[in-house]
This record gives C-alpha cells, sequence and structure tokens, in this order.
C-alpha cells in the first residue's frame, strides 16, 4: 500500500443520519482492510466535503432528515459523475430501487446487507472508480507525449515506441491497488517491468519476487503464506513468507500460468479477500501487497482449455501489459547489444571491443527467441572470446553455430572435425557429469549470471536454479 498505509487510496464518504450505523460501517469495513473512511451525519455538508477533498466511492443512506438520500444521488452524479455511489436503504420498494438506478447509482441495497454483500459491492465501486481515474490519467499522457519519471526506467534500454507507450500506461495505473499481469515471451524483461512499476508507486513496502514454475500447491502455500514454529515435522521457528515480506510494496511472482489447480484456489483467495492464513496457525493476516504477475503462457487459451481458472484470470488482469519480442522491434538490437557489452567490460575488467557496421547488421537481421536475455548472453560470450578489438561477424556466427561463407575451406573442414566435442575421448563421462560440465561452462561463459546461462543451455532460469540447488544439498550431505 501507499505510505500511509491506506485503502483505498483516496477515501470512501459514508453518508448516514445515525451515529451507531456509521461506527457500524466503519466497523465492517475497517475488519475487511478497507481504512480510508470518512463518516458524515448531516446530509446538508455532502457537496462541501466533495469541494475539500477527493472521493473514491459514495455509501448513502436514502432515509435522512435535512436533504433525502435521492436528492443528495441527484447532485452527485450531476457535479461528480465520476464517483460511484452505493445507495442503502431500510425499505423494500421496487419504485424507489428503479429511480435511484436511473439516477445513476451504482448498486442498491436493502438493509440489513449481509456483510459478504456489501463488502462485494464495495471493491467493485473502488476498481470502477479505479479504472475511470487510470482512463483519464492515460488520456493526459498521451495528450503531453512525455514520460514524467524517467529515471524508473534506466533499467530498460529502447528506442521503440510501443515500449515508450508502456512506460506512460505504467506511470498511469502505478498507484492503482489492482493487480498487474505482465504477458510475453521468455526473456522479455517481464521482471524489469514490474521493478519499474513497484519504484514508480508510492508502495513503501519492499518488491518481493516468487517464481512459481514447477511449485506444487504445499510448497507454494508455505512460500506465500509462511508458516508458524510447530506447524510441520522440521518448522523449528517461523517463517514469513512472500505475502508477508511484500507488505505495503510489491509481489512479483513469475511464471504465473504454470500454477495448478490448487494454488490456482489459493491465489484466487488472496485476490478476493486480501487475506492469507500462515500454515499451522488458525488467524487470518491481512495482505496489503500489491500483485503483479507474469506469464510467457497465453492464459486465455489455458482459461478455453479449462486448465485456468476464468476467475482468477479475470482478477489477475486488472491491469495487463504485453511486452513485444525483441523481432518484432529490432531498433534496439544494436542498443541493447553495447549496453551489454559495456556492462561486460565493466564486471570482467577487459576494455570494450568495437563492433563494425556488419557485425551490428548481422545482429539486426537475426531472431532471438531468448530475446533480451539472449542478447545479454551473446554480449558477454563476445567479450569473453574476443581477441582483436572487435567483435567480428565470424566471432557472432561462431557463437552462434553458423558456418561463415568467407572461412577458408581449412577453417570449415576443423569447424566440422571439432563440432563433436567427444569424438576423441576414449572414455566418455556419465550423462550427469557431463550436464555438470556444460552448466559450469555456462556460468563461466556468462560470469555467473544464471539467467544468461540457462538461455545458453536452452532450460528455464528456475530449472538451472534447482539443479544448482540440488548439487550443493548433495555437497552438504557428502
Amino acid at each position: 500500500m501507499p505510505n500511509n498505509v491506506t485503502y483505498p487510496e483516496l477515501p470512501i464518504l459514508v453518508i448516514d443520519d445515525e451515529l451507531d450505523a456509521l461506527d457500524n460501517a466503519s466497523l465492517i469495513l475497517k475488519s475487511n482492510g478497507i481504512d480510508n473512511i470518512i463518516t458524515l451525519q448531516d446530509s446538508r455538508n455532502v457537496l462541501d466535503k466533495f469541494r475539500e477533498i477527493d472521493i473514491s466511492i459514495v455509501l448513502l443512506d436514502l432515509t435522512m432528515p435535512h436533504i433525502s438520500g435521492e436528492s443528495i444521488l441527484e447532485q452527485i452524479q450531476l457535479e461528480y459523475p465520476h464517483v460511484p455511489t452505493l445507495v442503502l436503504t431500510g425499505a423494500i420498494d421496487i419504485d424507489t430501487a428503479v429511480r435511484c438506478m436511473s439516477k445513476g447509482a451504482f448498486d442498491y441495497m436493502v438493509k440489513p446487507v449481509e456483510e459478504s454483500r456489501l463488502i462485494s459491492g464495495i471493491r467493485r465501486a473502488i476498481e470502477f472508480r479505479e479504472l475511470k481515474r487510470e482512463n483519464a490519467v492515460l488520456k493526459n499522457y498521451v495528450l503531453s507525449g512525455d514520460i514524467k519519471k524517467p529515471d524508473a526506467f534506466e533499467n530498460i534500454i529502447t528506442a521503440d515506441l510501443r515500449m515508450i507507450n508502456i512506460f506512460k500506461y505504467i506511470e498511469a495505473i502505478a498507484n492503482s491497488p489492482l493487480p498487474v499481469l505482465v504477458t510475453g515471451e521468455t526473456g522479455v524483461g517481464k521482471e524489469l517491468i514490474a521493478n519499474s512499476i513497484h519504484s514508480i508507486s508510492s508502495y513503501s513496502g519492499k518488491f518481493i519476487a516468487l517464481n512459481v514454475s514447477g511449485i506444487d500447491s504445499n510448497t507454494l502455500s508455505d512460500s506465500l503464506f509462511g508458516h508458524i514454529r510447530g506447524a510441520f515435522t522440521g518448522a523449528d521457528s517461523e517463517r514469513l513468507g512472500a505475502v508477508a515480506q511484500a507488505q505495503n510494496g510489491t509481489l512479483f511472482l513469475d511464471e504465473i500460468g504454470d500454477l495448478d489447480s490448487a494454488s490456482q484456489m489459493k491465489l484466487l483467495r488472496l485476490l478476493q479477500e486480501n487475506e492469507y492464513t500462515p500454515l499451522g496457525s488458525d488467524i487470518p493476516k491481512r495482505s496489503t501487497a500489491r500483485i503483479v504477475a507474469a506469464t510467457n503462457i497465453d492464459l486465455k487459451e489455458k482459461v478455453e482449455q479449462g486448465t485456468f481458472r476464468k476467475d482468477l484470470y479475470y482478477r489477475l488482469e486488472g491491469h495487463s501489459i504485453f511486452i513485444s519480442p525483441l523481432r518484432e522491434r529490432r531498433k534496439d538490437i544494436p542498443l541493447l547489444f553495447e549496453y551489454f557489452l559495456q556492462e561486460a567490460s565493466s564486471k570482467m575488467k577487459k576494455e570494450m571491443p568495437s563492433i563494425p557496421i556488419e557485425s551490428m547488421q548481422y545482429l539486426i537481421n537475426r531472431n532471438y527467441p531468448g530475446n533480451v536475455r539472449e542478447i545479454r548472453s551473446m554480449a558477454y560470450d563476445s567479450l569473453s572470446r574476443e581477441t582483436t578489438g572487435e567483435v567480428t561477424v565470424s566471432l557472432l556466427k561462431s557463437q552462434l553455430g553458423d558456418v561463415d561463407p568467407f572461412e577458408s575451406e581449412d577453417k570449415c573442414s576443423e569447424h566440422k572435425a571439432t563440432s563433436n566435442i567427444f569424438s576423441e575421448c576414449s572414455t566418455l563421462p556419465t550423462l550427469s557429469h557431463a550436464i555438470e560440465l556444460l552448466i559450469d561452462e555456462a556460468l563461466e561463459r556468462t560470469a555467473g549470471a544464471q539467467s544468461d546461462a540457462a538461455c545458453q543451455l536452452g532450460i528455464t532460469p528456475s530449472a538451472l536454479s534447482q539443479r544448482l540447488k540440488r548439487r550443493r544439498e548433495q555437497k552438504q550431505e557428502s
């Protein structure tokens, strides 16, 4: 949540002439994590309150002295039509309900209102208000053409107009409490986008990232919600889950499309109720973490196939961002390669080589299945291999396994002769040993960058991370 730790960002105005009703409404809202509330008894002061402060939504009692609820509804709709108004009344009257809805009421409820019905209606109204605010801000950004906080995007190297528009969209939604779904192919920079959303927002807590790929339901519960001491065998101390660590901040859930059905249900409850229960506890806790989720999978297709919950999909897609693959924004390729080559030079303490025009053209004309992650890996590998002070086309082709038509016949023969690295081994390594050697070589070539090493090995970063974790555990056991 923002620095003042209140929800929603703009206050809810509760209007009722009975003090007990105001106190009861405040208690119900606060117990459900809705704590930015202003109460008002005198209906004559409603418009003055609107002029003093920007209101999120209105909870309006219909029967009041001085000015009736219906008259107040008309005034709000006339002067502040962007503010959703939920009408409460003790009388069951179809004609009144129809009249209020025709005058612009967002919802109409008859007292006594069931708590879940009230909270559900209020949350829908808040989301509706947030979307209207987002659209207004977006319109201003489009008209101005300016990025207000460029520093938040300094780690995203681009000159592509689509990416610039994404930056503007992020600035518009940064403080929204709704989840954000970031989609795009592997390696396009979804976590960088999530980081930018967090850094530009007024959420004061930490940015916590959790890759949920391949995690079963029980492990996910522990990773997300944590556990209390004694929750299970081996739980010698309390563990804070990712949700608790991200309180008042951003929780980034990567590879969300890989969740199993049980895990999807747990995440849906977190999004719907804004509460969770640590393993071993029976006391629910409030969540104030803003959720940003990412996937390289087509979730709409998974919904149609019945393997991903439709209600969870629509919850996650409060705001959505699609990042185009690198092959569709080719003018970013030279910028990225030069940036990563400079980064590699700094980290490896080696002078940065020059990049001839023909080499840059070669890079621009290629497709990149691994996107930005792949081109970063290429830059690091180029610096490791080059010995002439230049990143030549031949060097790039040798990285990618291409045959250079300008090489001599001897060079081609040499390339073919050494294409099988095990051809001269009298004894083959075991499969597990060969895998370990490949992992070590990839990590060495990428200066220990696991995401880049995974790209070279053709596996996901999470798969490489799990292999390295197993290796460490095996060494500890031995």
